[in-house]
């Protein structure tokens, strides 16, 4: 399958804007583009991720059961190179981030294999960014 990859878009909400361009641009390097007083667009690994402030912003915490951890819905994320995943883990791990799952790795041994580390920004949203050994496992089935 040969399949032309375009930039995914991704607006959402935030409570505070200046801790969202501290936590996108600051912690996670993403290049800052237009912005206002409401909202800032952010280059995430080459996808378009749009902050919206909304002050009364907040998340019911939900979880699903995935391989044994409990797993935060909604959340987004960008699967990285396996270098780029490690040097981020080292990056949020020397930075204090508190993990909602700790740099590990999912589905040891079988289809789908995959090193994955889930967070949160300032305003609750939760994000997980993953890694293959071999990327021709993100959809692979046992």
């Amino acid at each position: 399958m040969n399949i032309e990859l375009r930039p995914f878009h991704l607006a959402f909400p935030v409570d505070d804007l200046a801790a969202a361009r501290q936590f996108y641009g600051g912690l996670l390097g993403c290049e800052e583009g237009r912005s206002s007083t409401e909202w800032i667009d952010f280059n995430l690994y080459g996808h378009q991720i749009v902050t919206h402030l909304d002050s009364d912003h907040h998340r019911d915490k939900i979880t699903n059961a995935v391989d044994g951890q409990n797993v935060p819905v909604p959340h987004f994320g960008v699967v990285l190179s396996m270098e780029q995943w490690l040097r981020l883990s080292r990056t949020l791990e020397e930075n204090d981030v508190r993990f909602i799952i700790r740099p590990t790795i999912r589905f040891k041994g079988k289809a789908g294999e995959q090193a994955t580390m889930f967070f949160q920004d300032p305003s609750g949203n939760a994000l997980e960014f993953k890694a293959f050994a071999d990327d021709d496992q993100l959809f692979a089935v046992d």
